[in-house]
């Protein structure tokens, strides 16, 4: 035997060797599939973004999440507490605070009433601050919620929970659950798009991760100064036809390893060159508002201040919907205010209200508000304490996870409903408690899927966006 015949009969165990485990797999597949218990078929080079169908029909299809980040004060915006001012001055009893997680200040810490002045809008009734007669103006498409609660009382951890299901980094944030569950209507846009104005939000990046999902479903940053994602733009001397040759060739090298491999990994970064290569052409005309009328840009308040950058991506966000991004993410800072609480909230109050109130104003009258759902949220809410480091500066409020308010519209959410009651001045939840969970829950249920069953398995044992908790609240629901 030489060895060119050696080599022929390695070559042949080396076939059955390699096929044997493959046509075991064609054979159980053969069976389980004539019992009706393999997963539909899919077309393999869709992508991972391929538009997948829910767990039950939908009433959303989109989803907006504008995180405002550092917690902004529920009791001078959304839940009034005239209760407040018999304590004014006074610090509470320790059976009432035994409980209270708190960040700075101590529990005897004296109660600060709200400086604001509170009135109901639109048929609902439903109360706002004077620091949001816009937001209230909207009264009657919002559901309010003013019984939130969490367990992280400090700002890292409160943005991952209330963005990803845990207290931890490394977890898929709730924008790259959706965009696994549902993938995007969109061919030429991230199927999942992250806006930011202010200081950057608590957590950074990490509340748009994928986590351990393919890279597929990592948010997508929109910068807002120079080009919106970077390399956006041909390199110059770069001719759309030399870079189509580029991502061609590319794709030839990555598919023949994707079919040696099977590493999903590569059929996302396969998907990734090639709508990167449409955005440059998508992108552009995105941020091009030269056909938006001017009553709509004056109603966000585009092109004036304080409200324009906020503004622009409030504006962005429904032009996102309209081209099929499943997930949009907006997030504005910062609301910390410790001290000076009257300065800082009346500076971000001036920012956000007009354009947040325009947004759900625009999705309406376009026929988008009933498939969109749009989540107003923070980490946590502030105490009825006040908290004052100097006796020469002005007060602040201290982070409280325990109650807290936000707001949602549109998607199958309740209009003009108010959800839960606080106590008298604002310390516990006396009615209708609302986890985090919950409202993730909710916010999936909404969108077509049960929590409890869109999960990906990851390090032996299925994961899912509400950890191990979550229920729908089903008072939230039109």
């Amino acid at each position: 035997m030489n060895q060119l015949d050696f080599q022929r009969i390695l070559a042949r165990r080396q076939f059955l060797d390699n096929c044997s485990g493959g046509l075991g797999a064609v054979a159980l597949a053969h069976l389980l599939g004539a019992e009706g218990r393999t997963a539909a078929a899919q077309v393999p080079d869709a992508g991972p973004m391929a538009v997948k169908r829910p767990h039950f029909e939908p009433k959303a299809k989109n989803a907006i999440l504008i995180y405002q980040s550092g917690a902004p004060s529920q009791l001078d915006l959304f839940d009034p507490k005239p209760g407040l001012a018999k304590w004014a001055g006074q610090a509470l009893p320790p059976s009432m605070t035994k409980d209270l997680k708190l960040a700075f200040i101590k529990p005897n810490a004296k109660i600060m009433p709200s400086a604001r002045t509170f009135r109901p809008y639109g048929q609902s009734g439903m109360e706002f601050s004077d620091w949001v007669p816009h937001l209230g103006s909207r009264a009657d498409d919002i559901c309010m919620i003013r019984t939130m609660h969490t367990e992280a009382f400090n700002h890292d951890p409160g943005a991952l929970l209330l963005s990803t299901g845990v207290t931890q980094f490394g977890r898929p944030s709730v924008g790259s659950w959706v965009a696994y569950g549902l993938g995007s209507e969109s061919q030429n846009l991230p199927g999942f798009v992250v806006l930011g104005s202010g200081k950057g939000p608590n957590a950074g990046s990490n509340i748009w991760s994928n986590g351990f999902l393919p890279s597929a479903y990592q948010g997508t940053r929109f910068r807002s100064v120079g080009d919106p994602i970077l390399y956006v733009s041909n390199a110059e001397g770069v001719t759309g036809e030399l870079q189509r040759a580029r991502i061609d060739t590319i794709r030839h090298l990555n598919q023949r390893r994707l079919l040696k491999t099977g590493d999903q990994e590569i059929a996302a970064r396969i998907a990734s060159y090639e709508l990167a290569f449409r955005m440059q052409i998508a992108v552009p005309q995105l941020l091009d508002f030269r056909d938006e009328p001017g009553h709509v840009l004056r109603s966000y308040g585009v092109g004036q201040e304080p409200t324009h950058a906020y503004a622009t991506n409030c504006l962005l966000a429904r032009r996102m919907v309209e081209r099929g991004v499943r997930f949009v993410m907006l997030t504005h800072g910062d609301w910390d205010d410790h001290k000076e609480l009257d300065k800082g909230h009346t500076r971000n109050c001036a920012t956000v209200d007009q354009p947040s109130a325009a947004l759900v104003e625009d999705l309406k009258q376009r026929g988008l508000l009933d498939s969109t759902v749009v989540i107003w949220a923070s980490e946590f809410g502030r105490t009825p304490m006040g908290q004052m480091d100097r006796e020469d500066e002005d007060p602040g409020r201290d982070h409280h996870p325990d109650c807290f308010s936000m707001w949602l519209a549109g998607g199958g959410m309740a209009a003009g409903r108010v959800v839960g009651k606080t106590d008298d001045i604002g310390l516990k939840p006396v009615e209708d408690k609302v986890h985090v969970h919950d409202l993730q829950a909710t916010l999936l249920h909404c969108l077509g899927f049960d929590h409890e069953r869109l999960t990906y398995r990851h390090q032996g044992r299925d994961f899912r966006l509400t950890d191990v908790g979550g229920r729908v609240i089903d008072r939230l629901l039109a």
